[in-house]
């Protein structure tokens, strides 16, 4: 026989599915359209499919004074939430790195009038699903209901901001299983070689240069006192970002985020947080751990989010070593040298600093080349820039792409808490396209050009690769 418990996920799973198959799916005069007209041009059918097509987004503010976007889609009885408060990793004290971290894994240890196994019974029976994570910048944090059961979860999720317990045997519980993971990680090359990396980055003075999830010795030494200071000073009214997806009216919403947050404090008691600067010179460091196959992370300063020059470095990023196979690093390193089953860059914006980054995992025997011939691709880009053809099939996958980011009520929610926390604007959605369409070649040379500095390139190795030493700055 199945359970209620059961039977509830089973009905939000299928209604989930239901969500993503009607917002996929095109109508009678659009699957008409899109079968009778020939667009007269690439970049016109390219432009015609936008998310703004298929969705509202509104500007809600609560009668508290709680601002949240939201869009409305009463096609199946769902909601999604999508939220983030400023902070993060980059608010972990000297010494307690992790902290953070350690406090997203506590917020459905008890809350309210809840000890911690009745407050997650209570989660799974209405089938809710809530999550917390830190980035460096950011404590993001995800919640979806079937309609039905709204009011329940909301009076659940409120408990878990609002009244966290952070009880001393919980703590101990997630303690463990926190030292557990990073023990497990420490025998993870790549896991081993992205903290080496921001480490050599950013330096140790820095919060970038920190581990988000901590270390053993600083996991070990938070206590329940060092949880509940970082909650007061994290969770707040003026920090917050807020976006709703799904079967909800705006003065619904309204009400609702009182009702959340309403109770917060005002305002959030974070440090000052310096900018970031990515160290130039160009170094490499190698990690011994005896494994048959290294991996690298590598990677040097880039251009922040807002910068002018950012959409074209996203062009030149993609045909580089961000559009999987049809890019050049995966060409020249895999399909021409057979050196790895994968290599990738991508760029990494934060509040603070912008990377571009990369990874690359082979034999230890080959990774002395492969290290040699992504140098020589950046380089490459760096002085010649993309082919005609290359920025016409990047900018085409980048725009005709982008609507698949959208196609959930999780997505849409999702993706529109970046743009919200990127601070790009409400009409974002209207704007990337156009501008991705509107980068010519010489954007691209002349952005690869500014970026792609390989003199500069941080490498950080973990494995016993063959002929590499770890080397200072030049």
């Amino acid at each position: 026989m199945t359970s209620p418990r059961a039977a509830c996920r089973t009905v939000f799973s299928l209604i989930a599915a239901l969500g993503a198959l009607t917002l996929a799916m095109p109508t009678k005069a659009s699957a008409q359209t899109s079968r009778t007209a020939a667009p007269k041009a690439a970049t016109a059918a390219k432009n015609a499919v936008t998310p703004s097509r298929f969705m509202n987004i509104q500007e809600v503010r609560s009668p508290g004074g709680i601002t949240a976007w939201l869009v409305e889609s009463r096609n199946v009885p769902l909601m999604a939430l999508r939220y983030a408060f400023e902070g993060g990793a980059s608010q972990d004290p000297a010494g307690k790195a992790g902290l953070t971290h350690f406090m997203t894994g506590m917020m459905d240890e008890g809350a309210g009038e809840l000890g911690a196994t009745a407050f997650q019974e209570s989660v799974e029976e209405i089938a809710m699903r809530m999550g917390f994570q830190a980035s460096r910048d950011q404590l993001y944090s995800n919640f979806e209901t079937l309609t039905v059961n709204r009011d329940k979860a909301i009076g659940l999720l409120r408990a878990a901001l609002t009244r966290p317990h952070f009880h001393a045997d919980a703590v101990e519980r997630v303690k463990k299983q926190i030292s557990s993971q990073l023990a497990f990680q420490a025998k993870d090359p790549d896991r081993v070689a992205g903290k080496a990396w921001s480490r050599l980055a950013f330096g140790d003075d820095h919060p970038y240069g920190r581990p988000v999830d901590g270390t053993p010795e600083s996991i070990a030494s938070i206590t329940s006192d060092d949880l509940k200071a970082q909650h007061r000073r994290i969770f707040a009214r003026d920090n917050l970002r807020v976006v709703a997806v799904g079967d909800i009216d705006a003065k619904t919403l309204g009400q609702l985020l009182d009702q959340l947050f309403g109770d917060l404090p005002a305002k959030a008691e974070l440090s000052a947080v310096p900018a970031a600067t990515i160290k130039s010179g160009g170094t490499v460091e190698v990690v011994e751990m005896a494994v048959p196959q290294s991996a690298a992370r590598f990677g040097f300063a880039a251009m922040a989010r807002k910068d002018p020059d950012f959409i074209a470095a996203t062009v030149v990023n993609q045909i580089l070593g961000g559009g999987g196979f049809a890019s050049r690093l995966m060409e020249e390193v895999r399909e021409k040298r057979g050196l790895a089953y994968g290599v990738h860059s991508f760029l990494a914006p934060m509040a603070r600093a912008a990377a571009f980054s990369g990874g690359v995992a082979t034999k230890n025997a080959e990774m002395v080349r492969s290290l040699d011939v992504i140098r020589g691709e950046i380089s490459r880009m760096a002085t010649e820039g993309p082919t005609a053809k290359e920025l016409e099939n990047a900018k085409s996958y980048l725009v005709g792409s982008y609507p698949l980011r959208f196609d959930t009520n999780s997505k849409i929610a999702t993706e529109l808490l970046g743009l919200m926390v990127e601070d790009l604007g409400i009409d974002y959605i209207n704007k990337r396209n156009p501008e991705i369409d509107a980068v010519t070649m010489a954007d691209a040379r002349r952005v690869a050009a500014r970026l792609l500095k390989v003199e500069d390139l941080i490498v950080a190795v973990v494995g016993k690769p063959e002929g590499l030493k770890t080397t200072s700055a030049r």
